[in-house]
């Protein structure tokens, strides 16, 4: 017995020992935020891209360029950890085979996603005038001593469900074209 040990009542850890605790400690707290990336085939992710110093990618330099580009869509899992994604004809020189650290999952609809050329003129500040297309439905509500008269507007790059309530009359005087057509 070791006089440690017949002092004290148990084994004394050597700094050998301690590594390996510390070593275990470590593992369990980051195995607490680490989560499993499993995608299924079909599945939308972004593809993670690295900034390299003074090269500009996607159009962005330094700080401003992108984390992930995409979203492209998974073919096929290559093993436990390896996806292969279908990638645009501008990315031909690139592989398309990816370990799972380098992709994030797409929450959402990928086909919600508009690209620049058909929005249009995209200002300084990135905004566009968006352009009412049809006008859907009319309603008029009854305040107390009024009328209040609203269209339901379909908007350029915008599907039927997020159509949205507008002033019947600041709609007939920004866009009288509207209107012409529906009450002929």
């Amino acid at each position: 017995m070791a006089p440690f040990e017949a002092l004290y009542g148990r084994r004394c850890r050597s700094p050998v020992g301690w590594f390996e605790v510390a070593q275990s400690r470590q593992k369990s707290y980051a195995d607490v935020r680490r989560r499993a990336l499993e995608f299924q085939v079909g599945d939308w992710v972004y593809l993670k891209v690295s900034p390299m110093k003074g090269v500009v990618r996607f159009g962005k330099k330094g700080k401003l360029s992108p984390r992930y580009v995409g979203p492209y869509k998974v073919m096929r899992r290559i093993g436990k950890v390896a996806y292969e994604l279908e990638l645009p004809s501008e990315m031909d020189l690139v592989h398309p085979v990816f370990h799972a650290s380098m992709l994030r999952k797409c929450v959402g609809d990928p086909n919600a996603i508009v690209p620049l050329d058909v929005v249009g003129v995209v200002e300084d500040n990135l905004t566009y005038e968006e352009v009412p297309v049809q006008i859907l439905d009319r309603q008029v509500k009854r305040l107390r001593n009024k009328d209040v008269a609203s269209v339901k507007v379909l908007w350029r790059n915008q599907q039927v469900e997020s159509a949205t309530w507008e002033a019947e009359a600041d709609m007939q005087r920004r866009y009288p074209y509207l209107f012409h057509s529906t009450q002929a």
